[in-house]
């Protein structure tokens, strides 16, 4: 009974002291301050950042300000008190949460923008997808379509942004519309559909549609606005192929109008690489050490790294997705997160 004892306790030693290592591992809480859950790209990036951050060894908490500043800002000055290893802000609204960016970093926290670049002061680190550049594809993409539709690059497109306070609408409408100046044969309508709901853009089509029935593309800046755009057209008795449509961030909806046939194009946001780059470059954001300006592997995106007046900055590329690549597992869209564990940046 002695050795059967002793067997016992030291099979259970041997387990706690393999386990003893993994919480040792851990580097402190992490708070990811997400402005909305009410679409695809915001609940995939909890997701992301908790797989990856997890991975480099933190522990993750996410915070939902259901799209209102007021409770975003409440929300940091309760998570500055809790003194936790950094913050990674999805902001609600950029210009206003300033403050609170300041006073998280004033007392010795690190902040970390991610997805929505901000300008206006500080931060430890940004990961962003390359936005005007995403806009740029869309433009080529748009060229190719009305080309093949019209015989040359012309015809009327109707451009619905997300939410003019949001510098990532603001920056694809920016590189679409710079690239397409070279085709003035291009009649460009924009207008915002207000909190990115997608009801307002369902609207902004309807009405559209009816002011101006020779729209040949619908370019809608969120996979989850293009849905709202397809109700729309429905509803005029239109089909697949009637009228062109694209998105511009690659989430499950706009693969399955893909699919469908609604959709021709989806200019991918990199979700998953945004992510992973955030958990990439934790330790050193923590640990408050140098972020070198130069080119980085994110699994497998050559992305750059920039040193900013408001701090480093990582950026992105996307690319377009189409009926040849749809089912291509690297796009998060298909849900299948990389296997491989990412591997901080020494």
């Amino acid at each position: 009974m002695k050795r059967i004892l002793l067997a016992v306790f030291g099979i259970l030693a041997l387990a706690f002291a393999t386990l003893t290592p993994a919480f040792a591992q851990s580097k402190g809480v992490v708070y990811y301050l997400v402005p909305t859950l009410l679409d695809e790209f915001q609940t995939g990036s909890v997701t992301a950042l908790e797989l990856f951050l997890k991975q480099a060894g933190y522990e993750f908490k996410s915070l939902n300000a259901d799209n209102k500043t007021d409770a975003q800002q409440s929300q940091m000055n309760d998570v500055i008190a809790l003194k936790p290893a950094a913050i990674i802000l999805a902001a609600v609204d950029f210009n206003a949460l300033k403050p609170s960016i300041e006073a998280a970093r004033a007392a010795g926290i690190p902040v970390v923008e991610f997805d929505r670049q901000i300008t206006s002061t500080p931060s430890d680190f940004t990961s962003v997808a390359g936005t005007v550049e995403i806009g740029h594809v869309a433009a080529d993409q748009a060229e190719k379509l009305l080309k093949a539709k019209n015989g040359s690059v012309k015809g009327k497109v109707l451009q619905v942004l997300g939410d003019p306070g949001d510098p990532y609408t603001l920056d694809i409408q920016k590189g679409f519309e710079e690239k397409m100046k070279a085709f003035p044969d291009v009649k460009i309508i924009s207008l915002p559909a207000m909190q990115w709901e997608a009801s307002n853009a369902g609207t902004i089509v309807a009405d559209q549609m009816l002011a101006n029935p020779d729209i040949d593309l619908i370019f809608s800046h969120a996979a989850h606005l293009s849905v709202a755009a397809v109700a729309s057209l429905e509803a005029a008795g239109k089909k697949p192929g009637d009228v062109m449509l694209m998105s511009s961030n690659g989430a499950p909806v706009g693969l399955d109008l893909i699919r469908k046939g609604w959709l021709n194009v989806e200019v991918e946001q990199p979700l998953y690489a945004q992510a992973a780059a955030v958990a990439m470059f934790m330790d050193k954001v923590v640990k408050k050490q140098e972020i070198k300006p130069g080119e980085y592997d994110v699994i497998g995106l050559k992305s750059t790294v920039t040193k900013e007046a408001w701090g480093p900055n990582i950026k992105i590329p996307g690319a377009a997705i189409t009926k040849e690549n749809v089912d291509n597992p690297a796009f998060w869209g298909n849900q299948k997160p990389p296997t491989d564990a990412i591997k901080p940046v020494e």
